[in-house]
């Protein structure tokens, strides 16, 4: 919908919910309570999505068959514990745009980071800079610094920062690729994310994977805030791997095991360097215990451990109730629902605030960034305690997103009208 067919007024946003075909998904979720007993108006996907009611029937038919069998869930459970990461295989290759042979779920965003660079950073005296973002996400700045000193190399001398020009919020297409161009042949690996975590800025992967790979770098992408926000299309643009978290948009429960991609191209690259554990072991000779390690072929190769089934089962609970909405109607709601939050908030008109997440609906995902450089955690923690849930980014930055499953225009709405009494309160 066009902007100049948004309106203000309760009246509006009921009828926008009244027409959304999305708009049963609501009743699947959990909502945090008020005080009072109501809903919050919870806009806090982007850090911490909500819990599927069905999570908790998924999970419990894990412990039952945990109760009942024993080890013998592993091959004998309703779901088989082996290889049930598979029943999330074809889901996750959907919604990051991969085939199913360079899709895995497993650990936590940063352990599959390291795993990445274990195989994919390997420096050499003429080429050892890592690019990323300056306001990475401070895990993403520790694990490069992390690598980058343990090969021996000096993070102030190989650490490559993009950073806005001066009195700007967000980087500019022209002034990444010049960069790539410039430094390439310094650069071992370009590392950025899909969705700066502070400004909501979704990036151009395909032009920045495209401009990498013509310098001769390694490509990966930290798609934290990417995933199930935005439409991927990972096998077509082709990084060298990409990692993701499941607890944001995806909703698979806090600190919920991850996932990683890893181009079909590395995809047998039997001699590519890597840290090996048991359930990345060729599945057919994996339980001969054999001293020798054989990776399976793509990004289940990579794999350490057998993975956590309770939490597989909370996050299937989510990504099932994914498939069946779709990510092209996911994102289609998603962009009207974040460009009505854009409208509301500037019709107030107030040089307190400013958005500054991209206007332009293709350069960002659900989040919008709205920096408050006066009094701006008092005004969070005070809609916070009204049961309007964003979160804070020090220093200046309140950060809400309308997550499409279960957020609606009215929530939308009753946020602008509580933001906009708290602001002219400060």
């Amino acid at each position: 919908m066009s902007d100049l067919a948004f309106q203000d007024g309760p009246e509006f946003a009921a009828a926008m919910d009244a027409r959304d075909p999305l708009a049963h998904f609501r009743e699947r979720f959990c909502f945090p309570k008020t005080q009072n007993g109501e809903d919050c108006i919870y806009l806090c996907g982007h850090s911490l999505g909500l819990q599927p009611k069905t999570a908790k029937s998924y999970v419990e038919q894990e412990l039952r068959d945990w109760a009942e069998l024993g080890v013998e869930g592993h091959f004998h459970a309703k779901n088989p514990w082996v290889p049930y990461h598979r029943l999330l295989t074809e889901q996750t290759a959907a919604f990051v745009g991969a085939v199913p042979s360079e899709v895995v779920v497993m650990n936590s965003l940063t352990v599959n980071l390291h795993l990445m660079m274990a195989s994919f950073y390997r420096p050499t005296a003429q080429r050892n800079k890592i690019l990323v973002e300056g306001s990475a996400f401070p895990s993403d700045q520790y694990a490069v610094k992390s690598q980058i000193q343990f090969h021996g190399f000096n993070p102030a001398m190989c650490l490559l920062e993009l950073t806005p020009r001066e009195g700007e919020f967000c980087l500019r297409d022209e002034d990444i690729a010049s960069l790539i161009e410039r430094e390439g042949e310094s650069i071992a690996l370009i590392l950025l994310g899909g969705v700066n975590y502070v400004t909501g800025q979704l990036f151009d992967l395909a032009k920045i994977t495209e401009a990498g790979r013509r310098a001769g770098c390694v490509v990966g992408f930290d798609l934290a805030h990417a995933a199930g926000n935005v439409e991927l299309k990972l096998h077509e643009w082709g990084p060298d791997f990409a990692v993701w978290c499941s607890y944001k948009y995806l909703n698979g429960g806090p600190g919920c095991i991850g996932g990683c991609f890893v181009h079909e191209r590395h995809g047998r690259a039997w001699d590519l360097p890597r840290f090996a554990g048991w359930w990345g072991h060729d599945e057919r000779s994996r339980f001969q215990m054999g001293p020798d390690f054989h990776p399976m072929a793509g990004a289940e190769g990579w794999q350490l451990s057998n993975p956590p089934i309770l939490a597989l089962a909370a996050l299937r609970a989510a990504m099932d109730i994914f498939a069946e909405a779709g990510m092209d109607r996911l994102r289609a709601k998603s962009a009207s629902l974040t460009a009505y939050m854009e409208f509301l908030l500037n019709r107030q008109a107030s040089t307190r605030f400013e958005i500054i997440t991209p206007k332009d609906r293709e350069r960002r995902g659900a989040q919008l960034s709205i920096r408050l450089p006066r009094n701006g955690r008092q005004l969070c923690d005070q809609l916070i305690a009204e049961g309007v849930i964003g979160d804070w980014r020090e220093p200046d930055t309140f950060r809400v997103a309308a997550e499409p499953l279960y957020n609606s225009y009215q929530d939308v709405y009753r946020l602008a009208q509580h933001f906009s009494k708290k602001l002219s309160w400060q």
